[in-house]
């Protein structure tokens, strides 16, 4: 398909620069492919979901991996800054650079406030990304990120605010337990302790995943067709007991609901991997468009994407091309809040007889 077909506008003010508290106070858009569409507020989940549905979620959790700093060469300092996208061992990152031009191969850098945080340039890529591996490793690297990082917001987010102290807890979900994203998985934002006990008590099961969320996820479609875009690969885990629960519960009937496209697409790369979803760990950079049969899910809780972005020619194809795009034009005219801190989705799995895959 051609990646012009995925345009849309959208008001500039539609776009949300901050979380609604309490953060199940969200406006939910119910996209059905059969019934149509119906306005909702996330809290009402509650009524939405049935006992024995399952609601697998991402426990990543957001590093602070923009990094400020110097670079020094022959004794000359310049201001540099950096946002890791993607762990490549326990002493190394690959890292978007500003401004990339002023780097290269072999050069030392001092990050921090103080220039506590010790790295070298590696290797200089395309687009301005770099290779740092740092002078610490494993878990004191990764205490020293946290001391000496700011928060990553989105850039559709940073180019109209600075950091504030909020986004700390703002950008992290409620299941937010394993190190390792530097995006978060946003729509479990939307989730509190209260809306999961609630569900918790209606006899709705809540399975967890691991999904790295790396910078790539805010790339732009750069190709004019879909066939011809490389797909960011993240990394990821779902234990095989979690795998064993999750086919239980959909051989008896239940409905497995993906929190965010992240936790969908690792669900469906583990099931593809293998013909059936089983336990997985490692890189996927599956890439959904439409055509694509679905193996595991059956609803999806998400945000509102992007124009031209492979996310949102990932939920039309979960729901239908002309139906997203239908469902996007009544978010917009109804003043639908869009992307990492704005409203949410709950969308039905259009029902399909095609097998075509799209890797």
């Amino acid at each position: 398909m051609k990646v012009a077909d995925f345009d849309f506008d959208l008001p500039e003010q539609q776009i949300a620069l901050r979380p609604l508290e309490p953060r199940d106070a969200a406006r939910l858009l119910v996209v059905d492919p059969v019934a149509g569409i119906a306005d909702r507020h996330v809290a009402d989940l509650v009524d939405l979901l049935d006992a024995g549905d399952v609601l697998v979620v991402n426990d990543t959790r957001v590093l602070p991996a923009e990094l400020s700093g110097h670079r020094i060469r022959d004794g000359v300092r310049a201001k540099v800054s950096f946002n890791l996208h993607k762990r490549v061992d326990s002493q190394t990152w690959r890292a978007f650079a500003r401004p990339a031009k002023k780097l290269a191969v072999r050069d030392r850098l001092e990050l921090g406030s103080r220039g506590e945080l010790l790295a070298t340039v590696a290797e200089r890529g395309e687009t301005g990304e770099v290779t740092l591996a740092f002078d610490l490793d494993g878990a004191d690297l990764d205490s020293a990120i946290k001391a000496h990082g700011a928060m990553p917001l989105p850039p559709y987010i940073g180019a109209k605010r600075k950091a504030e102290a909020s986004d700390a807890t703002d950008y992290q979900t409620v299941f937010a337990a394993r190190d390792g994203a530097v995006a978060a998985p946003t729509a479990g934002l939307h989730f509190t302790e209260l809306l999961l006990q609630k569900l918790a008590d209606k006899g709705v099961t809540i399975e967890r995943l691991t999904l790295h969320v790396g910078a790539g996820t805010f790339l732009p479609v750069k190709v004019e067709d879909t066939k011809d875009h490389v797909m960011h690969s993240e990394w990821g885990e779902i234990d095989a007991a979690t795998a064993e629960r999750i086919v239980a519960a959909k051989a008896r009937g239940s409905r497995i609901v993906a929190v965010g496209t992240t936790t969908l697409r690792l669900l469906e790369s583990a099931a593809r991997a293998t013909g059936t979803l089983q336990g997985f760990i490692g890189e996927t950079d599956i890439f959904i468009t439409p055509g694509y049969r679905f193996r595991v899910v059956d609803r999806l809780v998400t945000n509102f994407h992007l124009p031209r972005s492979t996310l949102f020619m990932l939920v039309s194809a979960f729901s239908g091309f002309e139906v997203m795009r239908r469902a996007y034009a009544h978010a917009i005219a109804t003043g639908y809040r869009f992307y990492s801190y704005g409203d949410a989705s709950l969308l039905i799995r259009a029902e399909t007889d095609r097998a075509d895959d799209h890797a």
